[in-house]
């Protein structure tokens, strides 16, 4: 005898059956009742327990016990956690369980324990159960066959899109959204009097989910999609308010947050987001929610804009999330993906076959009523006949036949003769008879057009969804809105003002607006700028507009690309905040320099230049794609480091200045175009102990006087053309005659007698000036004139140039 098995077809078959067995028996609803299993026996359970909405309340633990003893041979703990989440206004929109005690809270509170809590059906839930005494659904052994349960519920209500249901089976899951009863009610009734109506025509009726939490639905395409397949995605915003508050103040105040989103975990998100400066200009954040609804108040800061604020609310927490809708549901014992008129269809075949089964067993019931009322009439006309055979009669048996042989009666209306009172003789009693006969006679008639009718069978179902809704809908506690979403732009609320960007040798970064400085004379000893600790001072400095791209190099040769007004803002007197907290730098990275673009172009080109002279020309469009931890902009030799980047012109020169004082210019044409992760080539021959500290280009035909600054507060205006081209990789020529008063040369720009300047000191002072204070020398062999007083052991740490603009002059020193 051969015992052998294939273990691959055996594992196959066993979990075959096993993942059948979670997707029916488990994780995915019946699309007639809308009911895992587990509900449907919670339900069936009170309702055998008597433990109706009308009746009092009874101990959760006395249900559950129940539902485990004779249904579901589950753990306790499993039957309670469905049984809490069936008494949870905030996750059924209409609950089937009425609640006693606490069954936990929108923060995540858990429920107490079984023992103290008390429950009974919800008056909605006995519209699931009613008629279902009269074999208006199959019933089904339980686990160990000593008792029957249902197999569905023979339910007035479209239960699986009223709450809705979530649950992830063997490699498939359902996610279907609540919904709103009258309007669910309104289209299964044009559905059932139009069955060739379409899902767009039912979407007339059923606007889209109705969530309990209330929010705002955003439908659109994501929502036909889904009617009309099955899948689809949604996305759903928190209502949020602004109040407006004493000294011109503002709060946001949070009233509806969306569906499944825990408040206590929303709050603390938003604290953290506040407290990591992701989200700025919020003073305090308190919950205020009470039984009366969910009340989370942001005070804001004087001056911010709330819209702002709102808009990185829904971009950085939960309070806009999406839902997948996935609309799976068992079928005939068959999971299936069904769309809305599907769904609503199944709903009213189900409704059909329970009035046809309980008009059938109503009827049959009358017609015994009937049957046995005819031979009580026969009685009652012949009573003294009757008693007389009665009598006669030598025991109750001989009784009945001999009243079935002389009336011509069957059995069970010889028994019931048998079983009349003597008080049915009497008039009133014999009157009532007649009364009860006629009547079952008129309902006969009308159960029998019920199943002979099809129109009559509609009418009933229609009036029996009719007597839900006006007993059971409510309104809408989601606001729908028909369109895709379209998140505001957080530009779109900034105003494209200029500011500065400043960056410390110690990372710390902050925007202020430009409007903060004004111009002062040449030599004074200007007004207080950034506020930073010992030790450490601006090394960038930069004008630009908030809607521009700012383009971070770090010294190791990475990119980073934000916006400029993703830089938190900073008066002139503010530390900023540390660079850490905008970019991912590793240890000993640093920013090197910044430059600010309004986009990235095929046709425009990058100049990468390192402090030992090399240089390389790379089109910007292979930097467009940067990803948040940033991209390797150019690879560096052993000991090198990144000094500057520029946007250049190919048809330009390039005037590389070093610290000691030399310079070079050459062609950039001369730097043939090269790839992103790539070293270049020398752009200059250094000395020792030097290096390039300044980049800049001849493409601006505006400006053609080179303007050199050196550390000790000195600058050099001459004109490019007393610096001739050379070729690349030269040792170049003499810039600027240092001393130990000028100091090194900190940098240069190109300019021209309408521009201002902005120096910045080590000792956090700033002092701005226009270019024509400046004395324009003949030669480059000089040391220039004095720019800025400055105490000992200060210095210039940066400087920049302010272009086209009016300029307030200002004596203030």
């Amino acid at each position: 005898m051969n015992n052998q098995i294939s273990i691959e077809s055996e594992l196959k078959k066993s979990y075959l059956e096993y993942s059948l067995s979670v997707i029916i028996g488990r994780a995915i609803p019946d699309v007639r009742d809308g009911l895992k299993p587990v509900h449907r026996r919670i339900l069936f359970a009170m309702h055998d327990l008597g433990n109706s909405y009308n009746r009092a309340y009874k101990k959760s633990a006395r249900v559950v016990g129940d539902v485990i003893g004779k249904y579901h041979p589950h753990g306790d703990s499993a039957v309670y956690d469905a049984l809490v989440r069936l008494a949870q206004d905030f996750s059924m929109r209409d609950p089937l369980v009425d609640g006693q005690g606490n069954f936990g809270s929108i923060d995540g509170d858990a429920a107490a324990a079984m023992r103290y809590t008390e429950v009974r059906m919800a008056r909605l839930a006995s519209e699931f159960l009613t008629d279902i005494e009269k074999q208006t659904v199959d019933f089904r052994p339980n686990y160990d066959n000593t008792l029957n349960e249902p197999s569905v519920l023979p339910t007035k209500v479209p239960n699986l899109l009223l709450n809705g249901t979530a649950g992830i089976a063997v490699g498939m899951a359902t996610n279907i959204p609540p919904h709103n009863l009258g309007e669910l009610v309104d289209g299964t009734t044009h559905l059932l009097d139009n069955p060739d109506c379409t899902v767009t025509d039912l979407m007339g009726f059923i606007k889209g989910p109705d969530f309990p939490t209330g929010a705002t639905v955003f439908g659109g395409q994501g929502l036909v999609d889904a009617y009309n397949t099955g899948r689809g995605s949604i996305k759903i915003r928190g209502v949020m308010e602004v109040e407006e508050r004493k000294g011109n103040r503002h709060s946001i105040v949070v009233k509806e947050i969306p569906y499944a989103v825990n408040k206590s975990t929303l709050v603390e998100k938003i604290a953290h987001l506040v407290n990591d400066k992701k989200i700025e200009g919020i003073t305090d954040l308190r919950d205020e929610s009470d039984r009366n609804g969910i009340r989370i108040v942001m005070d804001l800061k004087r001056g911010s804009i709330p819209d702002i604020i709102i808009n990185s609310l829904y971009k950085f927490t939960p309070l806009e999330t999406s839902f997948g809708i996935n609309m799976m549901a068992v079928v005939g014992n068959r999971p299936m993906l069904l769309n809305l008129k599907e769904v609503l269809n199944c709903f009213l075949d189900h409704r059909r076959e329970v009035i046809i089964r309980r008009t059938k067993f109503d009827l049959d019931k009358a017609e015994r009523r009937v049957h046995i009322l005819e031979g009580l009439r026969i009685a009652v006309d012949n009573i003294d006949e009757v008693v007389k055979i009665i009598r006669a009669s030598a025991s109750a048996p001989e009784a009945k036949a001999n009243l079935m042989e002389r009336f011509e009666l069957s059995e069970v209306q010889s028994q019931a003769i048998l079983d009349m009172r003597l008080q049915r003789l009497t008039g009133l009693e014999r009157d009532k008879l007649m009364e009860e006969y006629k009547e079952l006679l008129k309902r006969i008639e009308y159960y029998r057009s019920i199943l002979d009718n099809e129109d009559v069978l509609k009418g009933v179902i229609r009036d029996e969804l009719a007597d839900v809704r006006k007993i059971y809908a409510t309104e809408r506690k989601s606001e729908l809105l028909q369109h895709d979403l379209d998140s505001i732009d957080i530009e779109d609320l900034i105003a494209d003002d200029e500011t500065v960007i400043t960056l410390s040798r110690r990372g710390y970064i902050k925007r202020t607006p430009l409007t903060n400085y004004q111009a002062q004379r040449r030599g004074g000893k200007g007004i207080a700028g950034v506020q930073t600790s010992d030790g450490d001072f601006i090394h960038t400095f930069m004008l630009t507009t908030n809607h521009k791209w700012l383009l971070l190099f770090t010294n190791l040769g990475k990119m980073f690309k934000i916006k400029a007004h993703q830089v938190p803002e900073g008066s002139r007197y503010a530390k900023g905040a540390h660079i850490a907290n905008l970019l991912p730098l590793e240890k000993d990275e640093e920013i090197a320099t910044a430059m600010s673009l309004q986009e990235l172009s095929e046709d425009r080109f990058f100049l990468f230049v390192t402090k030992r002279g090399m240089i390389k020309r790379s089109s910007m469009d292979l930097y467009q794609n940067c990803r948040t931890t940033g991209i390797r902009a150019v690879n560096l030799k052993e000991g090198d480091e990144l000094m500057t980047v520029q946007e250049v012109n190919p048809d330009a020169d390039c005037i590389l200045a070093t610290q000691k004082g030399t310079a070079i210019r050459f062609n950039i044409r001369d730097a043939r175009p090269m790839g992103r992760a790539t070293a270049g080539v020398k752009g200059i021959s250094l000395r020792a102990n030097d290096e390039v500290v300044a980049c800049v280009t001849t493409s601006d035909a505006d400006r053609f006087e080179l303007l050199t600054v050196s550390q000790g507060g000195f600058g050099k205006r001459t004109n490019i053309e007393q610096y001739r081209v050379q070729s690349r990789g030269g040792k170049g020529i003499l810039n600027m005659r240092l001393t130990d008063k000028t100091g090194d040369v900190l940098g240069a720009r190109l300019v021209n007698d309408t521009d201002d300047i902005i120096l910045l000191t080590s000792g956090n002072k700033i002092i701005r000036m226009n270019v024509s204070e400046i004395t324009l020398t003949r030669g480059r062999a000089t040391q220039g004139v004095r720019l800025v007083r400055m105490d000992e052991e200060i210095f210039v740490a940066g400087f920049d140039l302010v272009t086209d603009k009016e300029i307030q002059k200002d004596d203030e020193s």
